[in-house]
């Protein structure tokens, strides 16, 4: 597989945009994620685990193959094809389940949870919109990238009807099944908070999430950044099942709840800060009580124009971007060698490379962009490789080594810093 982003490796190589540091790191960064990580099954589908974990996270696996969108071969859309084929088949086992083993093996993070549910093959059943956002993403942009509608077989058609069912059964969490508790966490956030159903919420339009996209436990349960990319991608999904003549009446749906959750964003979303003006916040709960924060994970406030959510130039965007580059948000930390968001998920002042390359796809200025650059190239600890979270101060210390998600946002963004777009027929 490793020939299939030998191309993107010349064009990286051929740049005068970029030092030969960046293109080293470029280059095993990639080859790390398309020899390491991806599986092809006696399903004719490709399973992908995330890295140091040998299981495949629906969001996880999304983000890792996000390079081949940038190919234009035959074998790239056929292994994109197999991945989505995977992704389906595994959610089709637990629609509240965020990880997966290859087979029915009974592997799990750990066997102690409560919940309502219990397959051999979940790996994990934290409830996450964003894992259910991004499948359908990966389907609607290999759509626009291929406009092969093979992928919208009966099955296909089948699981996304399911799909969008829990969305809106989400949208009234007191009708949800779903229920989650781990007896003695290792900290608060890896179980719900308020007990096994969550803190309490009213509806709002929006759609329930359990955890964040770096597996933590919200502390309100309509996560802003989930819910916009969730009406993104439901909308994006939608129309190409209409392009396709496919399901009309599932697309209907499907831009009707879209429009729901966009009402609940505009209508909950925002906050008046005395610094900054107007801007988004990052969690609500529908009763007045709303979380502020950034969190490097995506989707996050932060990457909401890489998710086409709104533009990079747009007012509100630049306030809330400014804002959660700033002290105001906990998880920002600047040191001796980088700034930068982290997460509630690593230690404190412990910065993501994945928010790093976010910052630089939603960058406006080039310097800003040349300085992440720096920072890549002063923080793989020799490796040549991106990590989840290093220390601000000395980025030998760090977590995750080998950590594939990172690697391929990396690699994104190197790609559009030297004018690559995304393949679209």
């Amino acid at each position: 597989m490793e020939t299939i982003v030998n191309g993107l490796i010349e064009k990286v190589n051929e740049s005068n945009q970029i030092s030969d540091e960046i293109k080293k790191i470029f280059e095993n960064a990639i080859k790390n994620t398309f020899t390491t990580t991806i599986k092809l099954t006696d399903r004719n589908d490709a399973f992908v685990i995330t890295g140091d974990i040998d299981a495949m996270w629906l969001r996880d696996s999304s983000g890792q193959i996000r390079p081949l969108f940038y190919i234009d071969t035959p074998e790239a859309d056929e292994l994109i094809k197999k991945v989505i084929k995977r992704q389906f088949f595994s959610v089709d086992k637990d629609y509240y389940a965020n990880a997966f083993n290859i087979e029915a093996n009974g592997r799990a993070w750990t066997h102690d949870d409560i919940t309502d549910f219990e397959s051999p093959w979940v790996w994990e059943r934290k409830y996450e919109l964003d894992s259910l956002a991004y499948i359908m993403q990966t389907a609607h942009m290999y759509y626009e990238k291929t406009h092969d509608d093979s992928i919208f077989d009966e099955e296909f058609m089948r699981i996304l009807a399911n799909i969008v069912d829990l969305i809106e059964t989400e949208q009234f969490h007191e009708n949800s099944p779903y229920e989650f508790e781990r007896p003695n966490p290792w900290r608060e956030t890896d179980s719900l908070r308020g007990g096994a159903r969550g803190t309490d919420v009213k509806y709002t339009g929006m759609s329930w999430s359990g955890f964040r996209p770096s597996d933590d436990s919200c502390v309100y349960q309509y996560l802003i950044p989930a819910n916009a990319f969730a009406a993104v991608s439901l909308k994006r999904l939608s129309a190409a099942l209409i392009d396709s003549g496919k399901d009309d009446i599932l697309a209907n749906k499907m831009h009707t709840i879209a429009s729901q959750i966009e009402k609940g964003i505009a209508d909950y979303g925002l906050i008046d800060d005395p610094d900054f003006g107007e801007i988004l916040t990052y969690e609500v709960d529908g009763l007045g009580n709303h979380l502020f924060m950034d969190d490097a994970n995506v989707p996050s406030l932060l990457s909401l124009p890489y998710l086409d959510f709104m533009e990079k130039d747009d007012p509100l965007y630049k306030r809330t971007r400014a804002a959660i580059l700033s002290e105001k948000n906990p998880f920002y930390f600047e040191g001796k060698v980088a700034k930068g968001i982290g997460s509630d998920h690593t230690p404190e002042d412990y910065i993501w490379h994945i928010a790093l390359s976010m910052q630089m796809m939603t960058a406006t200025e080039k310097e800003e962009q040349e300085d992440i650059l720096k920072y890549f190239e002063e923080t793989h600890a020799g490796k040549y490789l991106m990590h989840e979270g290093f220390h601000k101060d000395d980025p030998a210390e760090f977590t995750r080594d080998w950590f594939s998600w990172s690697n391929s946002l990396f690699c994104e963004a190197i790609l559009r810093y030297i004018g690559l777009d995304l393949i679209k027929a």
